[in-house]
Protein backbone atom coordinates (compact mmCIF):
# COMPACT_ATOMS: atom_id res chain seq x y z
CA UNK A 1 0.00 0.00 0.00
CA UNK A 2 1.09 3.29 -1.35
CA UNK A 3 1.99 5.65 1.49
CA UNK A 4 -0.22 8.49 2.77
CA UNK A 5 1.55 11.64 3.24
CA UNK A 6 -0.70 14.77 4.08
CA UNK A 7 0.66 18.01 2.46
CA UNK A 8 0.43 21.63 3.93
CA UNK A 9 0.63 24.64 1.56
CA UNK A 10 4.76 24.96 2.77
CA UNK A 11 5.14 21.87 0.60
CA UNK A 12 3.39 23.17 -2.75
CA UNK A 13 5.53 26.71 -2.17
CA UNK A 14 8.75 24.91 -1.84
CA UNK A 15 9.05 23.13 -5.02
CA UNK A 16 9.67 26.90 -5.82
CA UNK A 17 11.53 28.05 -2.94
CA UNK A 18 15.29 27.65 -3.45
CA UNK A 19 16.06 26.69 0.16
CA UNK A 20 13.69 24.01 0.43
CA UNK A 21 13.57 22.73 -3.43
CA UNK A 22 15.64 19.77 -3.56
CA UNK A 23 14.29 18.18 -0.69
CA UNK A 24 10.69 19.30 -1.99
CA UNK A 25 11.24 18.16 -5.44
CA UNK A 26 12.70 14.59 -4.12
CA UNK A 27 9.16 14.27 -2.59
CA UNK A 28 7.08 15.02 -5.68
CA UNK A 29 9.04 12.74 -7.58
CA UNK A 30 8.25 10.13 -5.58
CA UNK A 31 4.65 11.11 -6.19
CA UNK A 32 5.25 10.88 -9.86
CA UNK A 33 6.41 7.42 -9.82
CA UNK A 34 3.64 6.29 -7.54
CA UNK A 35 5.29 5.56 -3.90
CA UNK A 36 3.38 8.02 -2.56
CA UNK A 37 0.12 9.40 -2.53
CA UNK A 38 -0.83 13.15 -1.54
CA UNK A 39 -3.32 13.72 0.93
CA UNK A 40 -4.74 17.19 0.22
CA UNK A 41 -7.48 19.67 1.53
CA UNK A 42 -9.91 22.14 0.93
CA UNK A 43 -7.98 23.86 3.38
CA UNK A 44 -5.05 23.82 1.43
CA UNK A 45 -7.00 24.87 -1.52
CA UNK A 46 -8.23 28.14 -0.14
CA UNK A 47 -4.93 29.16 1.54
CA UNK A 48 -3.48 28.39 -1.95
CA UNK A 49 -5.66 30.88 -3.76
CA UNK A 50 -3.55 34.22 -2.43
CA UNK A 51 -0.21 32.25 -3.23
CA UNK A 52 1.63 33.51 -6.73
CA UNK A 53 0.16 32.07 -9.83
CA UNK A 54 3.27 29.07 -10.05
CA UNK A 55 2.49 27.73 -6.48
CA UNK A 56 -1.35 27.88 -6.77
CA UNK A 57 -1.38 25.96 -10.13
CA UNK A 58 1.58 23.60 -9.58
CA UNK A 59 -0.10 20.93 -8.16
CA UNK A 60 -3.23 20.88 -11.38
CA UNK A 61 0.26 19.17 -13.34
CA UNK A 62 -1.08 15.89 -11.59
CA UNK A 63 -3.81 13.86 -12.32
CA UNK A 64 -6.49 13.11 -9.43
CA UNK A 65 -4.94 9.78 -8.98
CA UNK A 66 -2.44 11.36 -7.22
CA UNK A 67 -4.46 12.55 -4.63
CA UNK A 68 -7.35 11.76 -2.06
CA UNK A 69 -9.31 14.70 -1.33
CA UNK A 70 -10.39 15.52 2.68
CA UNK A 71 -12.37 18.10 3.56
CA UNK A 72 -12.48 20.45 7.06
CA UNK A 73 -15.21 18.68 9.28
CA UNK A 74 -16.88 19.74 12.41
CA UNK A 75 -14.64 16.76 14.35
CA UNK A 76 -11.68 18.60 12.96
CA UNK A 77 -12.63 21.91 13.79
CA UNK A 78 -13.39 20.80 17.33
CA UNK A 79 -9.74 18.99 17.37
CA UNK A 80 -7.78 22.22 16.18
CA UNK A 81 -9.56 24.18 18.91
CA UNK A 82 -8.29 22.02 21.43
CA UNK A 83 -4.92 22.12 20.11
CA UNK A 84 -5.78 26.16 21.16
CA UNK A 85 -7.38 25.64 24.40
CA UNK A 86 -4.24 23.47 24.81
CA UNK A 87 -2.05 25.94 24.36
CA UNK A 88 -0.14 23.74 22.09
CA UNK A 89 0.51 26.75 19.95
CA UNK A 90 -1.34 30.17 19.75
CA UNK A 91 -4.46 31.38 18.32
CA UNK A 92 -3.03 32.71 15.17
CA UNK A 93 -1.60 29.37 14.52
CA UNK A 94 -5.44 27.86 14.05
CA UNK A 95 -4.96 27.10 10.22
CA UNK A 96 -2.10 25.09 11.05
CA UNK A 97 -4.10 23.19 13.77
CA UNK A 98 -6.51 22.58 11.29
CA UNK A 99 -4.44 20.72 8.82
CA UNK A 100 -2.49 18.59 12.05
CA UNK A 101 -6.20 17.62 13.06
CA UNK A 102 -7.22 16.65 9.17
CA UNK A 103 -3.93 14.38 9.09
CA UNK A 104 -4.95 12.81 12.17
CA UNK A 105 -8.50 12.08 11.82
CA UNK A 106 -7.95 11.04 8.29
CA UNK A 107 -4.91 8.61 9.82
CA UNK A 108 -2.54 9.48 7.56
CA UNK A 109 1.01 7.93 7.88
CA UNK A 110 3.00 11.44 7.76
CA UNK A 111 2.00 14.69 7.60
CA UNK A 112 4.70 17.14 5.73
CA UNK A 113 5.97 20.35 6.05
CA UNK A 114 8.16 23.24 6.34
CA UNK A 115 6.96 25.08 8.52
CA UNK A 116 9.21 24.79 11.30
CA UNK A 117 7.84 26.76 13.93
CA UNK A 118 4.77 25.35 14.65
CA UNK A 119 3.80 22.32 12.99
CA UNK A 120 7.26 20.49 12.27
CA UNK A 121 8.82 21.46 16.02
CA UNK A 122 9.62 18.37 18.47
CA UNK A 123 7.78 20.36 21.39
CA UNK A 124 4.80 21.40 19.22
CA UNK A 125 4.72 17.36 18.53
CA UNK A 126 4.57 16.22 21.28
CA UNK A 127 1.57 18.46 22.58
CA UNK A 128 -0.66 17.60 19.33
CA UNK A 129 0.29 14.18 20.28
CA UNK A 130 -0.79 13.99 23.94
CA UNK A 131 -4.21 16.17 23.17
CA UNK A 132 -4.33 13.54 20.22
CA UNK A 133 -3.78 10.43 22.93
CA UNK A 134 -6.21 11.82 25.39
CA UNK A 135 -8.81 12.26 22.84
CA UNK A 136 -8.43 8.84 21.61
CA UNK A 137 -6.55 9.81 18.58
CA UNK A 138 -3.52 8.05 17.20
CA UNK A 139 -0.26 9.80 17.33
CA UNK A 140 0.54 11.70 14.17
CA UNK A 141 4.07 11.46 12.93
CA UNK A 142 5.16 14.90 11.56
CA UNK A 143 8.25 15.42 9.27
CA UNK A 144 9.60 17.75 6.96
CA UNK A 145 10.27 16.16 3.02
CA UNK A 146 14.30 15.83 4.52
CA UNK A 147 13.04 13.02 6.35
CA UNK A 148 10.57 11.42 3.69
CA UNK A 149 12.98 11.18 0.80
CA UNK A 150 15.19 8.64 -0.10
CA UNK A 151 19.52 9.34 -0.60
CA UNK A 152 20.43 5.90 -1.20
CA UNK A 153 23.77 5.19 -0.47
CA UNK A 154 25.40 8.84 -0.30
Amino acid sequence: MKQRIYIDTSIVGGYFDEEFKDATLKLFERLDNNEIIFVVSDLLDLELINAPQQVREHLFKYSSDKFQRVELTDESVKLADTYIDEKVVGKTSLEDCRHIALATIHKVDVLASWNFKHIVNLDRIKGYNSVNLRLGYSMIEIRSPKDLVNYGNE
